[in-house]
C-alpha cells in the first residue's frame, strides 16, 4: 500500500477560478491508481485533458480519490491484470458477432404467382405448402403435388412450423417472406440446402444447389 498523500486544497480553493484545471489534473495524475485515471478520462497528456475536462468534474474525481482511496499502488497488480482480461473476454463477443456475418441470402426467390399480401407466416406458424423440389440439371427428387384427381383428395399438403429448423434453412428463411396463396421459384445454395454431404437416399449430391416450386397454400 503506497503512502496517502494529503489533500493540497480545500472544497473553497477547489472551486477558485485561482486553481488552474492543469495543477488539478496533474496532482490526480500524479496520485491516483491506473483504473482511477481510466475510470475518469484522465488518462494521457495533461494539455490534451485540460481541453475536455470540465472543471466540475476534475473536482468531484479529486473528492473521489480520497474517499475511495484510490491511490497509486492502492490496487495488486494481479487485480490490473484480471480487469484487464476481464475487458478482453467482454470485446471478444462483439468481434465474433462481426466475423459471423454471413453476407448476403443463400438463396433466390422469384414470384410465379403472387398471394394475398397480407397473410405471411412469422416464426412458429404453422404452415402448409405443395412443392416440387429438382437440381439444377432439371431431375426432380422430391414432390408432394398429386398426379391425379383421386391422388389429390388422398393427399394432403407439407404442414411444418415456420422458422423453427423443421426444414432446410432456404426453406425456412424463404417461406417466411411468401404470403397466403403465393407461388414462388425458390433457388437454394447448398449451405442452406444439404451442404456437403448431400441427401444420398433421395438422390441429391453433394453440394448440389437445389430448385423448388412452392405454393403455400394455408397459414395458421
Amino acid at each position: 500500500m503506497a503512502d496517502e498523500p494529503t489533500r493540497e486544497w480545500s472544497d473553497e480553493q477547489l472551486k477558485s477560478d485561482d486553481l488552474p484545471k492543469k495543477d488539478l489534473i496533474k496532482f490526480i495524475q500524479d496520485n491516483g491508481a491506473h483504473s482511477f485515471l481510466n475510470e475518469h478520462k484522465l488518462l494521457g497528456n495533461i494539455k490534451s485533458v485540460a481541453k475536455t475536462a470540465k472543471k466540475e468534474q476534475l473536482i468531484i474525481a479529486y473528492n473521489q480519490l480520497f474517499e475511495g482511496k484510490r491511490f497509486k499502488g492502492s490496487e495488486p497488480v494481479e487485480e490490473v491484470t484480471e480487469q484487464v482480461r476481464a475487458v478482453k473476454i467482454e470485446e471478444k463477443p462483439k468481434e465474433a458477432t462481426e466475423v459471423v456475418d454471413e453476407g448476403p441470402p443463400k438463396y433466390f426467390k422469384s414470384v410465379l404467382k403472387k398471394g394475398d399480401k397480407s397473410n405471411f407466416p412469422k416464426k412458429g406458424d404453422n404452415v402448409s405448402c405443395w412443392y416440387t423440389g429438382s437440381l439444377e440439371d432439371g431431375t426432380v427428387f422430391d414432390t408432394n403435388i398429386p398426379t391425379t384427381a383421386r391422388k389429390k383428395k388422398q393427399t394432403k399438403p407439407l404442414t411444418f412450423k415456420a422458422g423453427l429448423g423443421r426444414v432446410i434453412r432456404g426453406w425456412d428463411e424463404a417461406i417466411l417472406t411468401m404470403s397466403k396463396g403465393e407461388t414462388a421459384r425458390v433457388e437454394i445454395e447448398p449451405e442452406w440446402a444439404y451442404g456437403r454431404k448431400g441427401l444420398p437416399d433421395s438422390k441429391i449430391p453433394p453440394n448440389a444447389k437445389l430448385i423448388f416450386e412452392v405454393e403455400l397454400v394455408a397459414v395458421d
